[in-house]
């Protein structure tokens, strides 16, 4: 109990002033939220007349761009596929149209379907789709009663209404956290909820008024694993090892990824979004940003092999309690190595689904693999693998080494171990074998032969 009680508070006297400071550099930081001189134009905001609109689509389909030649309402031209779809007759440019019911009410209405999205994907009858309308800003703009600019559409595609579907899969997600982890799943997606409100509130609002972004990175990534680990596993000298394991691999991903972003000159040029960024504000940094996407990119997966790593450990060791602390160190590494190998090819492959558009573009160059690799479009990607494969790599021998030197002195003790019969040579235990030899064998005499049938074996078993 001594022991145990004086590995506490080695890792209290560690963690407690660690997360006062993380706390205070926190409150330093904290953005003032004034987005002054910060204007973005929304790209849903509608101009006045235009509104955006749901609906649902009834009938699809393919006629002339240009109205007049194929009909405005094709009610019976065209030639109509088994799944609704219609195929006008008129000539020139082919436009893909969906009849769509408001979901606000009135008649269906002619909304016309982008061409990289009837090319690439298309669009059914039942989709929910979320279109703008024009047509209240046309009527203003050329008179109540006159028609709408020749050539020009009142409904056109924007978007797909995906609410439901991903409502369905979050739920189902949440079903199976909770049936699988129980009150530990429950936990973790609280806490999840947690880190996001971290990330919103703290880390996004900071990069925009230009916080210094390693410090910026840090200190939310370790309140977001201090409150993640300790309130989904619970205070522990388990979980307290893992959040040292972790911390240690996130000042490490940090450390390489301030260099790498330096070092490979990583300013974002090759992305739309880091252009637009750029210039609504001179206080948002790119590669501070790139920066803090490197280290925060690692989270999840430096906390799935400290805590899984900490727990190998501790399971170890009150399975086999009297292993020396070599041998525990040695065995949890062999576990430690695996789950470096798996998580290599989780953190590449993440990648490579992910970002498959832009592996074949690149393929498509034709360019060499190297070449390839380095590029603008590449790079980035290719040294978030690599610093956070680095770092969550040694991680592992620090959450091991740290959870043996723990658990030795504040793991369960087991009873005294069970050892083979060793004889008493200073008393004679000859006699006092033969007869207990004997007693046995007369209760087996007595009990007779066995019962032939399971059940009655059973029973005797039961008496």
């Amino acid at each position: 109990m001594a022991a145990r009680r004086k590995a506490n508070r080695i890792l209290a006297a560690v963690l407690i002033p660690l997360t006062l400071l993380t706390l205070a550099a926190m409150a330093a930081l904290w953005p003032s939220g004034s987005r002054e001189g910060l204007t973005l134009a929304n790209p849903y905001a509608a101009a006045p007349g235009v509104t955006f609109d749901t609906g649902r689509i009834q009938r699809v389909v393919t006629e002339s761009c240009t109205p007049g030649t194929a009909g405005e309402n094709t009610a019976g031209g065209g030639n109509t596929a088994q799944d609704g779809t219609q195929s006008g007759t008129g000539g020139g440019s082919q436009c893909t149209f969906a009849f769509t019911e408001p979901d606000k009410g009135g008649n269906p209405v002619k909304v016309v379907i982008n061409p990289d999205i009837a090319k690439s994907h298309g669009v059914k009858v039942g989709d929910n789709i979320r279109y703008l309308n024009l047509s209240k800003a046309q009527a203003a703009a050329t008179g109540a009663d006159a028609p709408a600019a020749q050539g020009s559409p009142s409904y056109i595609f924007v978007d797909f209404v995906r609410t439901m579907p991903i409502i369905l899969l979050a739920i189902l997600y949440a079903v199976v956290v909770v049936a699988v982890a129980r009150w530990r799943g429950l936990r973790a997606l609280i806490g999840l909820v947690g880190a996001y409100f971290v990330l919103v509130s703290f880390m996004l609002p900071g990069l925009v008024e230009g916080k210094p972004p390693l410090l910026l990175a840090l200190v939310g990534s370790t309140v977001i694993m201090i409150g993640v680990l300790y309130f989904a596993h619970g205070f522990s000298a388990r979980t307290s090892t893992a959040l040292l394991g972790t911390i240690f691999g996130l000042g490490i991903t940090a450390l390489l990824a301030a260099w790498a972003t330096d070092a490979a000159n990583l300013a974002g040029v090759g992305s739309h979004d880091a252009a637009t960024l750029v210039n609504i504000s001179d206080q948002i940094s790119i590669s501070g940003i790139i920066l803090c996407g490197l280290i925060i990119s690692g989270l999840g997966v430096l906390n799935d092999v400290t805590i899984t790593q900490s727990s190998a450990v501790w399971e170890l060791y009150e399975l086999a309690p009297n292993t020396s602390a070599r041998k525990l160190f040695t065995s949890a590494m062999r576990i430690g190595r695996d789950h470096i190998a798996s998580t290599v090819y989780t953190i590449a492959f993440a990648y490579a689904g992910a970002a498959l558009p832009i592996l074949i573009i690149v393929m498509l160059y034709d360019r060499p693999l190297g070449e390839a690799l380095t590029s603008a479009e590449l790079s980035e990607e290719v040294i978030r693998t690599l610093v956070g494969s680095i770092g969550l790599v040694l991680a592992i021998p620090v959450t091991t080494l740290i959870a043996v030197l723990v658990v030795k002195a504040t793991g369960v003790r087991s009873a005294e171990p069970s050892r083979p019969f060793e004889p008493n040579h200073d008393v004679d235990d000859t006699g006092a074998l033969a007869a207990a030899a004997a007693v046995v064998a007369r209760e087996k005499d007595d009990a007779g032969p066995p019962p032939a049938t399971r059940r009655g074996r059973r029973a005797v078993e039961r008496d």
